[in-house]
């Protein structure tokens, strides 16, 4: 359970305080538009490059204007004083309103909204370790949509309505293939015969901002890095297991179904790893 919040949730649309968009919007009608979610720390919102990064990536593929964007984006920022104290900012980024049809209004006219919201804490400390389970809701290969973070996340509504036990802290999710892609709110990696293996997502999943840092950070330990195809049978005899994201860090997988782990070591230096990064980036 989460603890009470300290601070009072603010929201900008197109960069004016509001709580309310055109209910024409393509975001409601098709899902047409991408959103990231970042940590805010000391100020600053957290590998925020590599968030703007993914971000155009999207615009981009999805065909949506981004002209102009980053500029708009740094007095957003300014405007809404970022706090000192850990809290959580939400991008959204639709395309804007239009009419009937899936065909792109030309000239398209984006909307963005922020919010700021404060961090969440959790009294049972799942860094660590925490309960997972297998999912059965299987998610779609889409080359065209792997990597980003698309507004479209019924999938993951699905998956998540799978279980309510509490103790349950995330559920992980495979393609329609079988192979394992990620949790249903974050991206798993797991150490295997001393080589930090992650899922490879060229067909399906998000590529996560806090997943990438690992990537690099591993190879700073020397561990050598793996982005592959997995099975479940593969990922449940690894030697440690976890998940990840840009608010949660790392939290150790200590049971997935029926088997239990122990947090190993090597999550250990990349929970220390990727902190001192977080702060000092």
């Amino acid at each position: 359970m989460a603890s009470q919040y300290s601070m009072q949730a603010q929201t900008l649309v197109n960069g004016l305080p509001a709580t309310q968009i055109d209910v024409t919007d393509r975001a409601l009608a098709y899902g047409h538009g991408l959103f990231e979610t970042l940590l805010v720390l000391n100020g600053k919102p957290v590998f925020y490059p590599a968030h703007l990064q993914r971000l155009m990536n999207g615009c981009m593929r999805l065909g949506i204007p981004a002209a102009g964007l980053e500029r708009q984006l740094e007095a957003d920022l300014e405007y809404l004083a970022l706090p000192e104290t850990p809290s959580v900012l939400k991008l959204i980024f639709s395309c804007g309103s239009g009419g009937r049809g899936y065909l792109t209004p030309d000239p398209a006219s984006p909307l963005r909204i922020l919010m700021l919201t404060p961090m969440p804490t959790y009294p049972d400390q799942p860094e660590r370790g925490v309960q997972v389970r297998w999912c059965s809701t299987r998610l779609a290969r889409q080359p065209l949509l792997s990597g980003i973070k698309h507004l479209n996340r019924l999938e993951q509504v699905l998956a998540r309505n799978e279980w309510s036990d509490p103790a349950v802290r995330e559920g992980l999710m495979c393609d329609t293939e079988g192979w394992v892609v990620e949790g249903t709110m974050s991206n798993l990696c797991f150490i295997r015969q001393h080589r930090f293996c992650t899922p490879l997502l060229d067909q399906a999943g998000i590529e996560g901002v806090v997943r990438n840092q690992l990537l690099q950070l591993a190879a700073d330990l020397g561990l050598e890095t793996e982005q592959g195809y997995y099975t479940p049978a593969e990922v449940e005899s690894a030697e440690e297991l976890f998940i990840c994201n840009s608010l949660i860090g790392i939290w150790p997988i200590t049971r997935l179904g029926e088997r239990r782990y122990t947090p190993g070591p090597f999550t250990a230096k990349l929970q220390a790893a990727l902190q001192q990064r977080m702060i000092s980036c």
